[in-house]
């Protein structure tokens, strides 16, 4: 046990001019200061206190002197021309050093810091050092310091070393061994002048409120209990459930495959060794369906390359569609649509030796048309999926290489930002900089809180394992095209893997950028987390879109430059976001105008230009439909979502411009989801109105996606820390880990959002996988 000092002085003097001063002599060092004790705040102002309390550092022994004997010296002296009364008392501490797993329970002042001694037992390699006030004002601050003589415990020094945070009601400082030599080390105590550090308010005047006023208003009580924390073994757990978990969707995967593939050539198999040939072309993962099993028997690869069939849909064309049916004896559009009887279209429907697009017009013959077709009040995919397919896949692919160019290019300058935030924080031990769970904030190397980084791993693992779905399908699908089969060229949905090949990307980098902002979460870097939740998505909202629009969707390079737009107004937000009125009107302004002209070239598909003569046309448009004559819109469907939509995000302008929320980025994120719900809302409901199925893959990933996100936003709202407050009112939030000891609610948000991203992914890529053996001119458009 050991034994310290504590030296207390009081005079009622109030003289400034001439302040006592005292001068305390030790072994090793000299404390002194001055009564009455000046503290300076905010704007010059400044605060006396006549009664000053300091603990002195607690000297080794000797063999001249025996343990318990300590020599101290203490001077007073005042250059005052009068005699000035004061009151000295010096006291030895009982309960000087902490113990672990015990409270200990003191008050503080600014004029009558704290600090104690703690020595690490033999078996515990990391403590928790909690401190929690029932009272929110005044503001402390706590300190972990080396054990060096004189302990910086006044409010203008306690930063000079160690690591140290504000405090209101809670703080939590995670201490390691090996950072200390010594195996021991100082916890300072120390209460602020003002409570502006904590969010609190500067007091406008200080004039009629004495000193001794000061003394008791500003008097903490505190309670301080130092815990073990976990193991390197519980380190080992935690980051073995991280990988075996998503590593477990693996498994999924490959069952799911296994499954299918036993079933579809025992299928085979039992109807005819005529068709087992046909088992090569097992269809994809997560691509099972009775009625594609069916239609992949109707065509068999022979050796010579051509097309042996049997023919058990109908030709003939539906009534009123003149435009993009498929016909028998006719071919439709840019590229020549073949039909059982007639063998497969001329020339190799690889992607080899393809012209740019820009390079020469893919429909010629129909150009001039493109406005009747596009504008027929019923359309059917094979009306928007006229152009060349290799043409339109390669314009897709570019979506994937544009994403991984943007990626390296955005991730690397964060990575290197990030470090510098983790190398300030250890350098400075300014612990107010990040905003961490400080009760569940586990050290790793150079990382201050490693659970929130390792957390991010599913992201990275679901999207890599997304990226093996899609390559798996693309594949199979290219065998198919190389095969010339029929049911792979006219039926169902235009394959075109590029937007998911973008989606996989998106979603591992969302990983690798959520963890570089957990390295130090705050105010400055939040953008980091949501740029590429923008782009996720935007990018699944395209490739809903795309889907019954393939001619029409938007480029790759327009795409992102619209992204690199919103992330420009993201970062203008956090700037200006706060109190600046002038920028969110003229946000609400581009938002409302965004709104109006997609929903234009939506509703027209894409054949009403927008430029300088838009508003004249827009204003001939009321006047002919709603003013000289009120007509029923032409297309119905298109027009409810579009007013839902507006409505959505006009509602989401005003709201914008009325509360000017603090938080721009996640107000941002917040439009994009409600417009990717509503449009995959709309989607659904528009195909099971056109009377098409749900196959058991997508209406179980339809399920666990909602199911897996209701559980994750339930994690994600707890609110565990907050940068939109001052550090210490954040930390009022923290709470303990709830999952191994190691995770908080945070982390298993990140775990069930990855898992939500990824079945939200398998929705998109498995939804309308039961067109794959409906003719295109029976696939209607919404």
């Amino acid at each position: 046990q050991v034994d310290a000092v504590r030296v207390y002085v009081k005079s009622d003097s109030e003289d400034l001019q001439y302040p006592i001063l005292f001068v305390v002599r030790q072994q090793k060092g000299v404390l002194s200061w001055q009564v009455p004790l000046i503290f300076r705040g905010l704007y010059q102002r400044t605060y006396n206190y006549q009664e000053v309390s300091r603990t002195l550092c607690p000297s080794e022994p000797t063999p001249e002197m025996g343990p318990s004997e300590q020599i101290i010296f203490v001077d007073v002296a005042s250059m005052a021309l009068f005699d000035i009364e004061y009151e000295l008392l010096v006291t030895r501490l009982k309960s000087f050093q902490l113990m672990t797993d015990k409270a200990f329970n003191f008050t503080a002042s600014p004029s009558q810091p704290q600090y104690f001694l703690y020595k690490f037992p033999p078996d515990v390699d990391s403590i928790i050092i909690k401190v929690v006030s029932e009272t929110v004002y005044p503001c402390s601050v706590v300190s972990v310091q080396d054990i060096v003589c004189p302990v910086y415990d006044l409010d203008h020094n306690v930063e000079f070393n160690g690591v140290y945070q504000s405090m209101t009601k809670q703080a939590a400082i995670t201490v390691q061994k090996k950072d200390f030599p010594g195996e021991q080390f100082f916890v300072v105590f120390v209460i602020k002048p003002e409570d502006y550090a904590c969010g609190g308010s500067v007091p406008s005047s200080i004039k009629g409120k004495g000193n001794h006023t000061w003394n008791l208003q500003r008097t903490k009580s505190l309670q301080v209990t130092i815990v073990p924390s976990i193991k390197e073994s519980d380190y080992v757990q935690a980051m073995l459930f991280s990988f075996l978990s998503f590593l477990s969707f693996y498994v999924g995967s490959l069952i799911v495959a296994f499954v299918h593939y036993v079933r579809d050539v025992g299928w085979v198999g039992g109807s005819s060794s005529h068709w087992g040939a046909s088992s090569t072309k097992s269809l994809s993962l997560f691509k099972m369906g009775s009625e594609q099993i069916k239609s992949s028997l109707f065509v068999s690869v022979a050796g010579s390359g051509t097309v042996a069939t049997s023919h058990p849909i109908t030709t003939g064309t539906p009534e009123g569609s003149s435009y993009g049916a498929i016909d028998e004896s006719s071919s439709s559009g840019g590229r020549q649509l073949s039909s059982p009887e007639r063998g497969p279209p001329h020339g190799s429907d690889t992607d080899s030796s393809v012209e740019e697009e820009s390079d020469f017009d893919t429909m010629p013959e129909i150009e001039s048309d493109k406005n009747v077709i596009r504008t027929k009040m019923f359309l059917y995919l094979s009306d928007l999926s006229r152009k060349d397919r290799r043409i339109v896949s390669k314009k897709y692919k570019i979506y994937f290489w544009n994403i991984t160019t943007i990626a390296v290019f955005y991730a690397l300058p964060v990575i290197q930002l990030v470090i510098t935030y983790q190398t300030v924080v250890n350098v400075t031990g300014n612990q107010d900089i990040c905003y961490y769970n400080f009760l569940c904030a586990h050290p790793l190397g150079v990382l201050s809180a490693f659970n929130n980084v390792l957390s991010n791993v599913g992201h990275v693992l679901l999207g890599f394992l997304f990226l093996l779905i899609v390559f798996r399908r693309d594949i199979l699908h290219r065998h198919l095209l190389e095969a010339k089969d029929i049911y792979t060229l006219e039926y169902g949905i235009p394959k075109h893997f590029g937007l998911f090949y973008a989606m996989g990307i998106a979603l591992m980098m969302e990983g690798v950028l959520s963890a570089c902002y957990h390295v130090c979460p705050n105010y400055s870097n939040f953008q980091f987390d949501t740029s590429f939740m923008y782009m996720i998505a935007g990018l699944c909202m395209l490739k809903l879109y795309q889907t019954r629009h393939p001619d029409i969707n938007a480029s790759a390079y327009s795409a992102y430059a619209s992204f690199a737009v919103v992330i420009c107004l993201a970062v203008l937000g956090v700037v200006f976001g706060k109190n600046d009125v002038w920028f969110w009107v003229i946000f609400s302004v581009i938002h409302v105008v965004a709104s109006l002209a997609l929903s234009t070239q939506i509703y027209y598909m894409g054949r009403f230009k927008i430029d300088f003569g838009i508003f004249r046309r827009v204003a001939m448009v009321l006047y002919t439909d709603c003013i000289q004559q009120c007509s029923r819109p032409m297309y119905m469907d298109r027009m409810v979502l579009l007013i839902v939509g507006n409505l959505v995000n006009w509602s989401f302008a005003v709201f914008g411009l009325v509360y000017r929320p603090r938080d721009f980025a996640s107000y941002m994120l917040g439009i994009f989801i409600c417009n990717l719900l509503l449009y995959l809302a709309f989607y659904i409901i528009m195909k099971l109105r056109s009377s098409e199925k749900l196959l058991p893959i997508p209406l179980f990933c339809i399920v666990a996606t909602a199911a897996v996100w209701a559980a994750a936003l339930y994690f994600f709202f707890q609110n565990l820390s907050s940068w939109e407050e001052t550090p210490a009112e954040s930390r009022e939030k923290n709470r303990p880990c709830i999952l191994l000891g190691f995770f908080d609610d945070h982390d298993v948000w990140h775990f069930l959002s990855a898992a939500a991203l990824f079945f939200s992914f398998l929705v998109l890529l498995t939804l309308d996988d039961d067109l794959d053996s409906v003719r295109r001119d029976k696939i209607p458009v919404f």
